[in-house]
C-alpha cells in the first residue's frame, strides 16, 4: 500500500486551510474522508505498479523488498486488497460530489498512464507527476466547494516539480552509473539538466507564492515568505549535499531545520488566516 506516500494527498487540505475555514468541523470531516479517497486511490495505483514490476523488482537491491517482491504477500492477496481498495476509494469519493469523484478517477486513469508510459519519457515524467499534484490539490476545492485559485494550481504544481527533479537529481548523484536500472528514464538525465531544471522550478514556485502573498486578500502573508524560502533552500541543499532525503521526500521530517521551518511557517499562515 505505501502508506508512507500517502503524505502527496495531503495538499487535498490546502483549500480549506487558506479558505480559513478549518474550524469548520464539517468541512474538515469531508476534506479528511478525501484524503482517505485519494490515499486508498494511491495505494491502488502502487499495488498494480508493484505486480506489473514483480520479477523486475525482485532483482532490484532496494524494492526487493517490498512485501509482493520479497514474498510476504501473494499475488492474489495483493489483487483482492487492491479491488477492496478501489472500491472503498470511489464509494467515498461520491460522497463527496460528482467533481471530487472524477478528480479521483483522473488521479486513477493519469496514474497508471505514467506507469506505463510517461515515466519512460523525458521530461513528461516529472510534468505527470507535477499535474498529479495539481489534481489532489484542486480536488480539495471540489470538496468544500469553493472558487478555484490559479495559485492552488502554480504552487502545487512547481513545487512538484521542484521534488520530483530533486528526486532525479539526487538518483543521479547517489546512484550514479546504476541510475539507469532504478529508472529507464536517468539515462536521459545529466546533473547538468537537472541543475538547470531545479533552478527554473524553484524560481517559478518563488516567483508563484510571492505573487500569492502580494494579491491575497490577507496582505500579512507576506510575512510567511521568509520561512518558506528557508524550507526550500534547504531542500535545495539537500540535494546538492547527497542527502537521502531527496531520494526519498517522505523522509523531510528527519531534517530538523526543515521541521522547524515548516512549523514556523504553519504558525505564521494561521496566524495570518485566523486570528
Amino acid at each position: 500500500m505505501r502508506v508512507r506516500q500517502w503524505y502527496k494527498n495531503i495538499v487535498v487540505f490546502l483549500a480549506l486551510f487558506f479558505v480559513g475555514s478549518v474550524a469548520r468541523p464539517e468541512w474538515l470531516y469531508f476534506t479528511i474522508v478525501g484524503f482517505f479517497s485519494l490515499s486508498f486511490m494511491s495505494s491502488v495505483g502502487y499495488i498494480i505498479n508493484d505486480i506489473i514490476d514483480l520479477k523486475a523488482d525482485q532483482l532490484h537491491p532496494e524494492k526487493k523488498c517490498r512485501p509482493l517482491a520479497a514474498g510476504k504477500i501473494r499475488k492474489a492477496s495483493a489483487v483482492l486488497l487492491m479491488i477492496l481498495l478501489f472500491a472503498i476509494s470511489l464509494f467515498l469519493a461520491q460522497m463527496l460530489g460528482r467533481n471530487f469523484l472524477y478528480a479521483v478517477l483522473s488521479l486513477f486513469v493519469l496514474t497508471q498512464l505514467y506507469s506505463f508510459f510517461f515515466k519512460k519519457i523525458l521530461f513528461a515524467d516529472i510534468l505527470i507527476i507535477a499535474i498529479l499534484f495539481v489534481i489532489r490539490s484542486i480536488s480539495g476545492v471540489y470538496i468544500i466547494n469553493v472558487e478555484i485559485t490559479i495559485w492552488l494550481i502554480l504552487c502545487p504544481f512547481f513545487l512538484s516539480l521542484f521534488l520530483s527533479t530533486g528526486k532525479r537529481r539526487s538518483d543521479l548523484t547517489l546512484l550514479k552509473e546504476n541510475a539507469s536500472q532504478t529508472k529507464k528514464v536517468l539515462k536521459d538525465y545529466t546533473i547538468e539538466l537537472t541543475n538547470y531544471l531545479l533552478i527554473i522550478s524553484t524560481t517559478l514556485f518563488i516567483i508563484s507564492y510571492t505573487f500569492y502573498c502580494f494579491l491575497s486578500a490577507h496582505k500579512n502573508l507576506i510575512y510567511t515568505l521568509p520561512f518558506a524560502l528557508f524550507v526550500i533552500f534547504r531542500y535545495f541543499y539537500l540535494i546538492n549535499s547527497g542527502s537521502i532525503i531527496a531520494r526519498h521526500p517522505e523522509k523531510i521530517f528527519q531534517d530538523k531545520n526543515i521541521v522547524v521551518g515548516i512549523l514556523l511557517w504553519i504558525v505564521s499562515t494561521i496566524i495570518i488566516l485566523y486570528l
